[in-house]
């Protein structure tokens, strides 16, 4: 079976059905093509390549483009020759590309049309005057000439001969074992059928390795989803075997080991290798431990990283940068798991630009340094190794002696950005000033170099710039000097107009949003509405508060766009809110190498030393609870709080929050996974189902006020806009709706290209809406007219709510990566876990810290500079947001709550993360605790929601 064959049996079935569908961001719609069209296109490309293509040896045929509807077609056309695809990215840098191609002995490239220039200037030298050139539709194909093309990745001597040597041997002992098998118990590359495609990758040495791979290799994997079997973390997939040995070979059933993969047909052919035995068993380069028959990764000893969504091992970085002329020697380290920190020795002190200008015709975008670092000597460990921590402290310490340093004077400010702006640029160092007009991506730059930019700027003026990366990237370079000029001399005359400052991309934005006020339009709520108007505080997940109709803003929450007052609340109920907030963390950032981690025994005793749980009251809802519960309590009367909060039985409850008392019960059509929301009037409860409609409850009664129908499942939990009393939520019909319960009407709906399946998120200044979705997009809405304001693609699902700040907006994603926004849609940093982040982040009072989960069992708290301070690991995957809070019987102490998927509820200090309790509920928990003074209440999948006492030594 080949992966063309599986793609002509779903044509068969499903001619006239959807087989692409490409969006190209462009505010176009997408395009789609049937399976009819694909294999159609694909049939062509095939003939035409069979015409005209004589190979000898191993078909295989590069293709040089960029995504597109047509890829697919592509793709099933070479694989149908048959010939293996060997794709080459032309973003990619061309002696990287050449090195690919050389080692693949590649033929034949087809390129497409709208990159022929690009490819022609960079590959020259694989082409001469009579080169074969052949068209086909928006293709171009070419017969490369390899006759005295040299190529080179500047690796170092040394390594080169040392990695040769390893090879060497490790070829010499598959051919030992190769002489021991038959002939057929060997899979051969030059077989007809064999190859499906052919890639380069940072293997666990630094220099890139050739991977082919046959479709015997990869067509299992696609039949284990087609057969619906599941696919569990640690399960291997069909046809899939896995080992774990130690040092000497030998297989571990208990203990620790490195990870093996292989299978009778599940082989991959590496570099020059031409026959593999069939059941060659590769190494992984993980390492794990094993222990009751479950596997436990316990890191990797080589120096791969995650780096701008792609794999990287900084070993190559550091054997290029190794091979050029100007450096003597060098090393290169992750500095805090989000910068690559070049450290070099050089006799010259000047070759910073021409190292830039080198590394990036070597290396790939996501291997460029961030800085790099000049070095008298590199520092050793007692053991002969590089000294990396060393090298951290030589890193900070010149980030310190830079912020030192004063500019003199607005001149030398000019003067400096012109020095960078080349250097960034790659532009030759003449004396000619740069035009003041000169437009940063029409000068050659590119979202990377824009990042490199904005961290030199700041570095030189020993500050942050809010919004320099959107000016960097929108406007000239006397608007970027006049920007920075705001920061580092507030007082000087700029020379040029303010009004650049609020540029925005998106045209649809109006005069009162670019000034950055925030839209405030007339209550929707009609001014003769019977209902009466209560005052009253709303706790949801992620320590979200909300006070409405309270007489005026409260100091602790003033910072909070979120939150919003109006007339009516007691002193003692100020009191209790200030509670909720903890005041600025003060203090020194954390050893960021520190895990807080304790075994079960510790627990136990840490737990009796400082907190305990105690259940004030269960409630059975029928069925698992997996929505979080709103804590609603009334500015006049706290004693009658109320907790809503619904279940998979389709029930709706309104629980008293002091005595668990059902106040009452609502059965709606469906599951109900999403969670509460009030209204701004505190009359109504708004909550999203499994059957596609929103239902609009009034809250003292439960009684169906409206119901609005999407088109598909509502796991979304509404949003309420205390400016207007607007409703905002998302569905899986893939669009967002503002909701006029008061008029009960939808004002707008707006497609948002995926699954809607997190909450949406409101940020009054500026006036923006934020939604994120399961095609991995993040939309910045207009709440007023539903015009979307700008979008950013981050390219794997979101599951995790955005989160806004005064400053940031930041979500997790499924690759694993934390990441944090301005308002104005520019990334500003991401952290990287190991595991996919559905957890939604809480944010600290001061909005200094943010704290989340994520599916590798860690709770993390970075700063709001995306610094690491603190992780905690939990005994499983942590799916719920965390929960900020004060100790209620130690004011100044402030607390976080959190829970993993196997039951267990931890209370961390929020400084440190120390554990101070822990407890186990009797089922899992994919619910977000919310806590209101030492009560803290959750939904569990054993059909309860609790609510918890936290008490202290004194208490119990």
């Amino acid at each position: 079976m080949t992966l063309q064959e599986l793609v002509h049996q779903a044509a068969s079935r499903y001619s006239d059905k959807i087989a692409v569908c490409f969006d190209e961001c462009n505010n176009q719609p997408p395009v789609y093509y049937t399976y009819k069209t694909v294999v159609n296109a694909a049939s062509e490309l095939s003939n035409f390549l069979l015409l005209h293509c004589d190979f000898q040896g191993i078909w295989e045929i590069g293709l040089y483009c960029h995504p597109g509807i047509n890829l697919p077609s592509w793709i099933l056309g070479i694989l149908q020759v048959p010939a293996a695809y060997a794709p080459i990215d032309p973003a990619s840098p061309p002696a990287l590309s050449i090195h690919f191609m050389k080692k693949c002995n590649l033929k034949y490239i087809l390129v497409e049309k709208q990159q022929i220039n690009k490819f022609k200037s960079s590959y020259e030298t694989l082409l001469n005057y009579d080169t074969f050139t052949v068209e086909h539709n928006d293709l171009v194909l070419f017969r490369l000439h390899w006759k005295n093309v040299e190529v080179s990745l500047m690796l170092n001597n040394s390594i080169r001969r040392e990695t040769y040597e390893k090879e060497k041997m490790t070829k010499s002992v598959n051919s030992e074992n190769s002489s021991k098998e038959k002939s057929e118990e060997h899979m051969d590359v030059r077989l007809k059928h064999c190859l499906a495609y052919v890639l380069h990758t940072s293997g666990t040495t630094g220099i890139p390795k050739i991977v082919r791979v046959p479709h015997a290799c990869i067509v299992p994997n696609i039949q284990h989803f087609r057969c619906d079997l599941p696919v569990q973390l640690g399960f291997p997939l069909l046809g899939t075997v896995v080992e774990v040995k130690d040092t000497n070979g030998f297989t571990v059933q208990e203990g620790n080991g490195q990870v093996f993969l292989g299978g009778r047909n599940r082989v991959c052919f590496l570099d020059d290798e031409m026959t593999v035995p069939l059941g060659t068993m590769r190494a992984t380069g993980d390492f794990v431990t094993i222990k009751d028959g479950e596997i436990f990764f316990l890191g990797r000893k080589d120096s791969q990283i995650k780096r701008h969504g792609k794999r990287l091992n900084i070993e190559l970085v550091q054997q290029v940068a190794e091979g050029l002329q100007q450096v003597e020697s060098c090393a290169v380290t992750w500095y805090n798991q989000e910068k690559l920190i070049l450290f070099m020795v050089s006799k010259n002190d000047l070759v910073k630009d021409y190292i830039f200008k080198e590394l990036q015709k070597h290396l790939p975008s996501h291997a460029i340094p961030d800085e790099l670092v000049l070095i008298d000597s590199l520092p050793f460990t007692s053991h002969g190794k590089i000294d990396v921590s060393e090298l951290n402290k030589i890193y900070l310490n010149s980030i310190n002696l830079k912020s030192e340093c004063k500019l003199n004077g607005k001149e030398e400010l000019w003067g400096k950005l012109h020095h960078l702006w080349k250097s960034v640029l790659s532009l030759s160092e003449d004396p000619l000033k740069v035009p003041d007009e000169s437009l940063f991506l029409n000068s050659g730059g590119d979202s990377l170099k824009s990042i490199r930019l904005l961290n030199e700027i700041e570095n030189l003026v020993g500050t942050s710039v809010p919004g320099l990366l959107e000016i960097i990237l929108s406007s000239s370079i006397l608007e970027i000097y006049n920007h920075i000029l705001q920061t580092v001399f507030p007082d000087e005359d700029l020379t040029f107009s303010k009004n650049y400052a609020t540029k925005r991309k998106s045209s649809d934005v109006n005069q009162e949003e670019t000034s950055g006020k925030s839209l405030h339009q007339e209550s929707v709520m009609p001014l003769n509405c019977d209902n009466e108007i209560n005052a009253f505080i709303a706790l949801s997940r992620g320590s979200q508060i909300l006070s409405l109709n309270t007489t005026r803003f409260l100091t602790k929450l003033e910072h909070c766009p979120s939150a919003y007052s109006s007339d009516l609340i007691s002193q003692t109920n100020i009191q209790n809110m200030k509670s909720l907030n903890p005041p600025a963390l003060i203090g020194k950032s954390k050893d960021m190498s520190c895990v807080a981690k304790v075994s079960e025994e510790e627990t136990s005793v840490m737990g009796a030393e400082k907190m305990e749980f105690h259940v004030r009251w269960r409630s059975d809802t029928g069925k698992c609870v997996d929505a979080s519960p709103l804590l609603v309590i009334p500015a006049v009367d706290k004693s009658s709080a109320t907790v809503y909060i619904g279940s998979h039985s389709h029930r709706m409850m309104a629980v008293d929050l002091y005595s668990g008392k059902v106040k009452w019960e609502q059965i709606l059509g469906d599951r109900i996974e999403s969670s509460a929301c009030v209204s701004k009037c505190g009359n109504f409860i708004v909550v999203g189902c499994y059957n596609g409609l929103v239902y609009i409850l009034k809250s003292n009664s439960g009684e169906k006020y409206w119901m609005f129908t999407t088109d598909d499942a509502v796991k979304s939990s509404a949003t309420v806009d205390p400016t207007t009393g607007l409703f905002y939520i998302g569905s899986h019909d893939q669009h967002a709706y503002a909701l006029d319960i008061y008029k009960k009407k939808c004002v707008w709906k707006l497609k948002c290209g995926g699954t809607v399946f997190s909450s949406p998120c409101l940020s009054l200044i500026p006036y923006h809406l934020y939604f994120a979705t399961l095609g991995g997009l993040l939309l910045a809405i207009n709440p007023a007219t539903g015009k979307r304001v700008w979008k950013h693609s981050c390219g794997k699902p979101l599951f995790s709510s955005p989160r806004c700040c005064l400053q940031y907006i930041c979500i997790g994603c499924v690759d694993g990566n934390f990441l944090c926004f301005t308002h104005f849609g520019e990334q500003i940093w991401q952290f990287s876990t190991n595991e996919p982040i559905f957890s939604s982040p809480c944010t600290s009072a001061s909005e200094q810290e943010i704290y989340f989960g994520s599916h590798d069992c860690f709770i993390y708290c970075c700063s709001m500079k995306g610094h690491l301070q603190w992780k905690f690991e939990t005994t499983s995957r942590v799916y719920s947001t965390p929960f900020a809070f004060h100790n209620h019987n130690r004011g100044n102490e402030v607390l976080l709550a959190a829970a993993s998927t196997d039951g267990k509820l931890w209370i961390l200090e929020s400084k440190s993360g120390e554990l101070q309790s822990v407890y186990q509920l009797p089922g899992e928990v994919f619910s977000s605790p919310v806590v209101w003074e030492s009560m803290l209440i959750i939904g569990c999948r054993n059909n309860y929601v609790y609510c918890l006492d936290l008490l202290g030594g004194n208490q119990r």
